[in-house]
């Protein structure tokens, strides 16, 4: 086998979700090296190794000595596009799995590959690939919060598999994960409201799978300034049609990262089984998460006289020098599907997460242009219990040459929650050029009491009508979501305030194919935000707000060049904003006035010739806020919103040493306004990243040593979603190195 043969072998990846079809058969490539692999097994191991096996897109070079392997092309619809980093299409919950060219919605996809080689320790690095999105929130912090199109996406809105609520809301570890999957915009149709409401975009998450090949593999992991580990990734697929599948990852990594004097320390088991039968696919996945974080990045925000915007401080240091992090998270899940005929198959999934959080967790007030604040400290000790779970029937038929996919669904995710929350009894005067202690806390830490109950449910119904042998697509789809909640006395258990409301969310989506190769799409969405208890420090205290709608109109054009795939969306997005009016004490509390996003995203990605890969996005926002009280901010910009980023990456095979592959990446966003009356803005800020790839062969076994550089120019930045900032992670060096068995 040569270097090319083992690029190819490297990059593929196996079928993420065997639910959207057929039961994928083995690539030429996986036939032909099945027989060398499956002997490496080791003697007496639950899980015998893993290799994947898909299609590879690298074309072998032509100085290679050894004999070709042929690869044949992958025409499942969440298969890799060429150059392997992004995936053809995605999974859209009730409208099911389809390519990209064939849904009205913004989809973008990144595949297990492009997580492995950018070496990203977070799903959340990963998508920051995507000009849309960027991160709120820095590395080591308490939680990956997230920007998309200039709205909050808070991380308990991550999917996982389709199923809200299920995984970690701190954070995501990509050794788990085989597909991440960005849907732009409301998307309340598909897999029913977020819990935390958001409507920039919807994240999903796609477990891996066993592939058709067995394989072993070990990597081990460096990061700087000390911080080490190591991922095992093993599975095999078992029966007579390999109807039986098991992969297990597991990962372990201790030591100090992106904080001085600091330590990480993060533990992921993680096991999928499946079968894949004639009719009948079922899943199951069990994760277990924990991680336990000595000074985590720090945030505050702005005093309201501040006058002008300091200098960010060393993004090595922490502003709250003491602070602790533990998180605690095990998920069960579990999915099955039947199909009845070729045209009508049922589905139904649950899942169950239990998380716990234990924090030293200051709350600081009054930061000025000096740099000085005031800070007291805190226990925040909190759990979540959730269940969540869908079901649903999907039917194609034909009436008088118009060929329907409709489909029915329902969702439920039920949670509790609760929280104990101390504080020091002073606070002390600080600055984050030079910290003072964190305030003692005296008071006895206590357990978390339950402080409220969530149930989310929907039904929904969605009908993709073809015309023109595909030519032309029309979806027509609505979800009636109910949102009841009642909270709790954390002191004595009693009930306080309760919450009951639905609303109906509508969809219209159309995509036109004037070639066979270039779509034209448009759609009309509404997302569902839960309302609001008014809390008691307001004169309308108790009042349940209604669910509040978000309307999104958008028009776009996607053409697959072959290996190269071009996007262009214009879009606008409205929201209602939640504010107080009048003076304390007598507030009230409401909806009052709007932000309307209105953007213009221009993508593309692929190969853009052999053995160069590339992503490239630029995205221009113009976030206004409209209909404020008394006309007062009209016309301003939000805040925390930049007008203009831009994500752009490059991974290239090297003719003049085979197996070695460099790569360098760009991110950078425009400065944002800090208050909605915009007289302080921040900084634009620019981020570059190198790194390189070696593949080769070690005793005739892949071997795959990378290196990369994040933040190469150590560049210091605010990361900001308005008044509320911390900073980007400083110079980072990555490093790891992979063994397959």
């Amino acid at each position: 086998m040569n270097i090319s043969s083992v690029r190819s072998l490297r990059s593929a990846a196996p079928a993420a979700d065997t639910l959207s079809g057929s039961p994928q058969q083995p690539t030429r490539l996986a036939l032909a090296i099945h027989g060398a692999l499956v002997g490496l097994a080791l003697a007496g191991a639950v899980v015998p190794a893993v290799a994947m096996a898909q299609t590879a897109t690298t074309a072998p070079r032509a100085d290679a000595t050894l004999p070709v392997v042929t690869v044949t092309a992958n025409s499942q619809a969440d298969g890799p596009h060429a150059g392997g980093q992004q995936a053809r299409g995605a999974s859209l919950g009730l409208l099911g799995t389809e390519d990209n060219m064939d849904v009205p919605f913004s989809v973008t996809s990144y595949t297990s590959e492009l997580l492995q080689d950018q070496q990203a320790r977070t799903v959340a690095e990963a998508l920051i690939n995507d000009a849309s999105v960027r991160l709120t929130t820095g590395a080591n912090g308490f939680d990956d919060t997230y920007q998309i199109r200039g709205f909050q996406v808070p991380g308990q809105d991550v999917g996982f598999n389709g199923l809200y609520g299920l995984i970690s809301p701190s954070r995501v570890p990509p050794q788990i994960t085989e597909r991440v999957e960005l849907l732009k915009g409301p998307n309340t149709l598909v897999n029913g409201m977020a819990p935390g409401g958001s409507i920039g975009g919807g994240i999903n998450i796609v477990s891996k799978r066993a592939g058709d090949t067995p394989l072993t593999r070990l990597t081990f992991l460096g990061q700087s300034a000390s911080n080490f580990g190591a991922h095992l990734d093993s599975g095999a697929r078992f029966g007579d049609h390999k109807e039986w599948g098991i992969r297990f990852n597991g990962v372990a990594r201790d030591g100090e990262a992106t904080i001085d004097n600091g330590n990480v320390t993060n533990g992921v088991g993680a096991l999928a089984v499946d079968y894949r039968g004639s009719k009948l696919r079922w899943l199951l996945d069990a994760v277990v998460q924990r991680d336990d974080t000595k000074e985590f990045r720090p945030q505050i925000s702005f005093a309201n006289t501040t006058t002008y915007i300091p200098e960010p401080p060393d993004s090595r240091s922490n502003w709250y020098p003491g602070t602790n992090l533990q998180q605690r998270d095990t998920t069960v899940a579990t999915r099955v599907e039947y199909d009845f005929t070729n045209a009508l198959t049922a589905y139904a999934a649950i899942g169950y997460r239990d998380g716990e959080t234990s924090q030293i967790f200051p709350v600081s007030s009054g930061l000025n242009q000096t740099g000085n604040f005031s800070v007291r400290n805190s226990y925040y000790d909190s759990y979540t219990k959730t269940t969540s779970g869908s079901a649903g029937v999907r039917w194609k038929f034909d009436t008088f040459g118009v060929v329907h996919t409709l489909n029915l669904g329902a969702t439920l995710l039920d949670r509790e929650e609760g929280n104990a929350y101390i504080q020091s009894a002073g606070s002390t005067n600080s600055n984050i050029y030079n910290p003072s202690p964190l305030p003692v806390i005296t008071a006895a830490r206590t357990p978390a009491n339950k402080s409220a109950e969530t149930t989310l449910t929907s039904f929904a119904i969605a009908d993709t009508l073809s015309f023109a042998q595909d030519r032309v697509l029309v979806t027509l789809g609505a979800r009636n979501q109910k949102v009841e909640q009642q909270g709790f006395n954390t002191t004595t258990g009693a009930p306080t305030t309760n919450y009951d409301s639905s609303a109906v969310s509508p969809v219209v989506g159309v995509v036109v194919k004037p070639l066979t190769n270039v779509s034209v799409y448009a759609n009309y969405t509404e997302g569902l935000s839960s309302g609001t208890i008014v809390g008691a420090q307001y004169l309308n205290r108790g009042e349940v707000l209604e669910p509040y709608k978000s309307t999104q109109y958008e028009t776009g054009l996607k053409v697959d060049w072959g290996r190269l795939t071009t996007t262009a969306a214009i879009y606008q997005i409205s929201r209602p904003n939640g504010m107080a009016l009048g003076t304390a004490p007598n507030q009230v509390y409401g909806y009052f006035g709007e932000q309307r996003n209105r953007g213009l995203e221009l993508s593309g990605y692929g190969e853009i010739q052999r053995g160069l890969r590339g992503l490239l996005s630029m995205a221009f926002v113009d976030a206004e806020q409209t209909k404020t009280p008394g006309g007062a901010t009209d016309g301003k910009t939000a805040a925390g919103v930049p007008d203009m980023t831009a994500s752009g990456s490059l991974d290239w095979d090297t003719p003049w040493a085979q197996g070695l592959a460099l790569n360098t990446r760009v991110i950078y966003t425009s400065g944002a306004y800090m208050n909605a009356t915009n007289t302080l803005k921040f900084d634009s800020w620019t981020r570059w990243d190198i790194g390189a790839r070696y593949t080769t062969l070690l005793g005739g076994k892949p071997v795959v040593l990378r290196a990369n550089i994040e933040n190469l120019l150590d560049k210091e930045y605010w990361l900001t979603a308005g008044n509320y900032v911390t900073v980007g992670a400083p110079r980072t060096y990555v490093l790891s190195a992979s063994f397959d068995f």
